[in-house]
């Protein structure tokens, strides 16, 4: 069993706590160390490893912190150049080989974001649980089977994005890096659709943008089209 806990999901910060009863990771540090050691009830040496899509602020604010205090940092090399994260704490892995943490294997699949070397993961249990973690990423070119649990950006919708443009309450420009660097509502869909659900129990929506965005709206239609339990992080 998956216990899936967002710390934040937003543009201000990004950070998920999961635990399969065994091992427990972060997924992104992207908010204050405090705010992380509060969340964690102060219990962060309970934390074996903390896996980092990108360099981006929101994603990997706190990550030096955490190493510091003894949490392994896991993301690629270009992301830790990015971050400027050095050190025995620092752990490069690469698109498309796999790693264990604990009772999870992990394994690293390249995404689409204006970064040098980000990074999706495919999460596996011992109990056969599979968890996805897609996030800052306008693409996947792959598609998976057996996933047990999603965890995918649904930053914005093209039909609100280009509603709020023609009202100029969104900067026109904005348009052009949305579209080459977060995943709409409408590629989530193309997504799930292309995918295999069967076993799915839960899908989380990531990273609602504050403005482009409808957070009835998209559990809505997500839940309609994909018959699952749907949870809107950070909501």
């Amino acid at each position: 069993m998956i216990d899936i806990q967002p710390l934040a999901s937003s543009s201000a910060g990004n950070a998920y706590k999961v635990s399969d009863g065994k091992t427990t990771l972060l997924l992104e540090a992207g908010i204050r160390f405090s705010d992380i050691r509060k969340a964690l009830e102060f219990r962060l040496s309970q934390v074996a490893g903390c896996l980092i899509t990108h360099e981006h602020g929101d994603h990997v604010k706190s990550a030096s912190e955490l190493m510091k205090a003894g949490v392994n940092i896991y993301a690629s090399q270009g992301t830790l150049d990015g971050a400027k994260l050095s050190g025995h704490r620092a752990k490069p892995i690469q698109s498309g080989k796999q790693f264990t943490v604990g009772s999870w294997t992990v394994k690293p699949f390249d995404v689409e974001h204006d970064v040098s070397e980000p990074l999706g993961f495919l999460l596996a249990n011992e109990d056969g649980d599979k968890l996805l973690f897609i996030t800052d990423s306008y693409f996947c070119r792959y598609t998976f089977s057996g996933l047990t649990h999603i965890m995918v950006e649904c930053n914005y919708s093209l039909k609100l994005l280009n509603e709020n443009i023609n009202a100029g309450r969104v900067h026109p420009a904005m348009k052009s890096r949305l579209l080459r660097s977060h995943f709409s509502l409408e590629n989530v869909k193309d997504f799930l659709r292309a995918n295999d659900l069967s076993n799915v129990q839960e899908i989380h929506l990531l990273h609602l943008s504050d403005t482009n965005s409808d957070e009835a709206l998209f559990k809505r239609e997500i839940q309609e089209l994909s018959g699952k339990l749907v949870l809107v992080a950070g909501r």
